[in-house]
């Protein structure tokens, strides 16, 4: 069973910038493609950015350009990095890990909010 835990969600002004970040537990990290989602009030939950095992990343094209994925494993988290933020970036977002055969777990979520 693979744990996790976002942190970093916050207010913030259009334009500008927050780094989110999902450390992973009780797993073999570096196996498991991640990836973040967003779920804004009344919409449904959407891909925001994965990562594979070997780096290879993947974005949604409302954010391609502003926002960034990566990973530490040695460190077991995964972050994205989100510059230029619109208030259409505002929602809940959640990390997820995924692994052929070993399923798929989901962190609790946090909030952005992108407002003046």
């Amino acid at each position: 069973q693979v744990q996790l835990v976002e942190s970093g969600g916050d207010l913030v002004q259009p334009g500008g910038s927050l780094k989110l970040s999902c450390a992973a537990s009780g797993t073999v990290f570096r196996f498991y493609t991640m990836g973040w989602y967003r779920q804004a009030p009344g919409k449904q939950r959407e891909l925001v950015a994965l990562i594979t095992s070997d780096g290879s990343t993947n974005y949604a094209d409302s954010v391609k350009g502003r926002f960034t994925i990566s990973r530490d494993n040695a460190k077991n988290t995964v972050y994205l990095e989100m510059n230029g933020l619109k208030p259409e970036d505002t929602a809940v977002y959640y990390c997820k890990s995924n692994r052929a055969g070993y399923g798929t777990s989901w962190g609790q979520g946090t909030q952005v909010t992108v407002s003046s």
